[in-house]
């Protein structure tokens, strides 16, 4: 058993705790055969993101559907609130539809901004990466069933999780330094405060990647994380000028 096989069997063995196939690959240690149920690429191959790479804590074994040539395009990472606002809703339609035209699509396939940012690309004919928090088995949520259909065929969706691992609460902050190493710069369409979308744009900062937030009113919830962050120096978003600009 080569290196990379050896690690393929730490992964499934240790359900992808990043921890615990470190220990592994330092001990040399010998687990039980698994079964491998997913296409997957590690970090020894050739085709694994060197964007990953510069990640503190690169993901092992990353589990695939779809097309993983995707992986060598340009990205864009695309993040909001799951209760998205009429607004939110609209500016994350606006950014995925511009940007589309020249990056794919990274977000993670949550219901709100994610799924509207992954169907706008779709619908314009382009492509979308969805990076999930749990074994490629399991649609959640249940209501992006019919995107799931799709990315699997004919777009892409990682995980760094064997196939049938499950939900755990801890997955879903720890999927963000993905989707923030995968994309060229990190575009927020909507954020309260404390949110998972601002993990993601810790992690885009810790990698000295551009976050670029759409302004919100006065004393809106759902938009205060974007005012916030902003205020501490990202990027606003006032024009769809600027989107085409990322464009040109």
């Amino acid at each position: 058993m080569n290196q990379r096989e050896r690690l393929i069997q730490l992964s499934i063995f240790y359900n992808g705790n990043w921890s615990k196939i470190a220990k592994g690959i330092a001990t040399n240690e010998i687990v039980p055969h698994l079964p491998l149920k997913s296409p997957c690429i590690t970090i020894y191959d050739a085709v694994y993101p060197d964007c990953l790479k510069r990640l503190r804590y690169p993901p092992w074994v990353l589990y695939y559907q779809g097309d993983i040539s995707l992986l060598e395009k340009k990205c864009m990472t695309i993040v909001g609130s799951r209760e998205l606002t009429d607004y939110g809703k609209r500016v994350t339609e606006v950014a995925s539809s511009i940007l589309s035209r020249k990056y794919v699509i990274v977000s993670g396939l949550a219901k709100g901004a994610d799924a509207t940012a992954h169907r706008t690309a779709i619908l314009c004919g382009a492509k979308t990466i969805g990076v999930i928090a749990s074994g490629l088995k399991i649609q959640y949520p249940s209501c992006n069933a019919d995107l799931y259909k799709i990315m699997q065929k004919e777009h892409l969706i990682l995980s760094e999780y064997p196939y049938d691992t499950g939900i755990q609460k801890h997955h879903f902050a720890w999927r963000n330094r993905i989707l923030a190493a995968l994309g060229e710069a990190c575009i927020v369409t909507s954020a309260k405060v404390k949110s998972g979308t601002m993990l993601t744009v810790n992690e885009a900062i810790n990698l000295s990647k551009d976050v670029w937030c759409f302004p919100y009113p006065f004393e809106s919830e759902e938009g205060k994380g974007c005012n916030k962050l902003v205020q501490e120096g990202a990027f606003l978003l006032y024009d769809t000028k600027q989107l085409f600009d990322f464009v040109s």
